[in-house]
């Protein structure tokens, strides 16, 4: 692979800035700074080193964020934060997209890769993929209440399928759902006259979002995701 390549591919920058790094001494390979951005590397065996940080070289990368509340879920928007915006430095957002989406109200666990095969095989219809949320609810509920929503119910001409569904305190209920329907927590609630005041995504699949911090992200690998 060309040595600019591989920088661009780190997120180091576009080819020019990174044969700029070059140029200015900031990149070695295998302890020269006698280099070329055209050379060619062996990104697997060849030590790179920007600044004496050694590089590795992922064609995938995958990180879970814990979403904070007030930022849409998007690349980009002309209007609002995005999740981006709470990726730190560190994160190398060459070609990251996040997989689904967190409604800009809602917390919690939230997928980015630049894994397209993957993100598509995670948001097909028949994946099923299990997501758990966390609802604070204008009022309380009932037994009932669960069970209509363990059945499904009906959010708008569609009937949602069978849910996990379980309360955990006063006006706090947890909802496992096997679909992604636009806003589909908040109009099952609705659905069995309620509405939701607070809402986090605790897991997604095998992802949990356990003792994460708000606004914290990790790195992981594609074994801790299928």
């Amino acid at each position: 692979m060309r040595l600019d390549k591989f920088l661009t591919e780190c997120g180091l920058g576009s080819r020019r800035e990174v044969k700029s790094l070059i140029d200015n001494k900031k990149i070695s390979v295998n302890g020269n700074f006698k280099i070329s951005s055209k050379d060619n590397i062996d990104e697997k065996s060849d030590i790179i080193k920007y600044e004496d940080n050694i590089l590795s070289y992922k064609e995938f990368r995958y990180y879970i964020l814990n979403k904070k509340s007030g930022y849409v879920t998007a690349v980009e928007d002309p209007r609002d934060k995005t999740v981006m915006d709470l990726l730190p430095d560190w994160v190398i957002k060459k070609d990251l997209a996040p997989v689904g989406r967190l409604d800009k109200d809602t917390e919690g666990l939230l997928l980015l890769t630049n894994d397209g095969q993957l993100n598509h095989k995670l948001l097909s219809p028949k994946s099923h993929v299990d997501k758990t949320y966390i609802a604070h609810t204008e009022k309380d509920f009932s037994e009932e209440d669960l069970e209509k929503l363990r059945k499904g119910v009906d959010i708008g001409g569609y009937i949602t399928m069978p849910a996990e569904a379980s309360k955990i305190d006063t006006n706090i209920l947890s909802l496992t759902i096997r679909e992604g329907k636009f806003h589909q927590v908040k109009k099952m609630v609705e659905a069995i006259d309620n509405k939701v005041i607070y809402l986090k995504r605790v897991s997604f699949g095998k992802l949990l979002l356990e003792d994460m911090e708000l606004g914290e992200v990790k790195e992981i690998n594609l074994e801790d995701i299928i």
